[in-house]
């Protein structure tokens, strides 16, 4: 029985998930392909798409401030909890497409379904089997080299809490320019260049932490390749790609 693939979004405020939810559900359209876009993100506003599941419809960052009396940054987290205790509908919902593709537009702050529980539960109970990540990189805090090194951290960390398969995607490469976006690539392929990279900046605490982060890096060598995408598409079927070899033995949709 063909079973749905799950592809969430993950990466810190900005980094452009929503964009990138978007952008691949119209690359599967454009090739004929089935897919839908769920939004997990109770906060968003002016979305780029119109999602297929949405947890606004369940719930209101507005009635939860205004019911617990709390500032944005509390209902953003109560409301983050609850998205737990909403996934038998958000399930049912998505079940209702019968669709091949699951787009899944995390929360804006990478903290709220990275680190608390109910991200881990809603990712194991609506698909434990054919389930990646891909986690966004933002190029504007990873052309430095410190910078790098610190988005890569936060991979690793969500690759440890959440434990499925992940790919690294650089996000928004077209903000970057030639050379800037073929120094962060060199980084992402070696190792060794991106310490030397780092030994050269200039001399602060902040360098000798990055030093160390390096070192961690380096035996999660596998964590580091990239995948750079834009506004306009491209770098998705590189994506797509990978995540069919990911689950080898499931249909690949555009050998059809």
């Amino acid at each position: 029985m063909k079973q749905e693939t799950f592809v969430y979004f993950i990466g810190t405020a900005g980094s452009g998930k929503s964009t990138l939810t978007n952008n691949f559900k119209q690359w599967m359209l454009n090739q004929g392909l089935d897919s839908i876009t769920v939004n997990l993100d109770p906060g968003a506003e002016n979305l780029p798409y119109d999602p297929d599941v949405d947890i606004r419809d369940w719930i209101s960052l507005k009635e939860i401030m205004e019911t617990y009396e709390l500032g944005p940054n509390g209902a953003q987290i109560a409301a983050a909890d609850m998205l737990a205790l909403n996934t038998e509908d958000i399930k049912k919902s998505i079940e209702s497409f019968k669709s091949d593709y699951i787009f899944i537009d995390t929360p804006g702050q990478l903290e709220l379904f990275v680190f608390r529980e109910a991200g881990k539960y809603i990712v194991k109970f609506l698909n434990p089997k054919k389930t990646i990540i891909g986690y966004l990189l933002d190029p504007s805090l990873a052309k430095s080299a410190s910078g790098f090194v610190s988005q890569l951290l936060l991979s690793i960390s969500t690759n440890f809490r959440i434990g499925r398969p992940q790919i690294n995607i650089l996000s928004k490469a077209d903000m970057l320019t030639d050379q800037e976006l073929e120094q962060v690539l060199k980084w992402s392929e070696e190792p060794e260049r991106l310490s030397s990279d780092i030994m050269d900046e200039k001399a602060s605490l902040y360098r000798e932490m990055s030093e160390n982060l390096s070192k961690l890096v380096n035996d999660f060598q596998n964590q580091s390749k990239l995948y750079p995408t834009n506004k306009d598409q491209k770098g998705i079927e590189d994506i797509y790609t990978q995540i069919q070899l990911q689950f080898q033995g499931g249909e690949d949709l555009l050998s059809d």
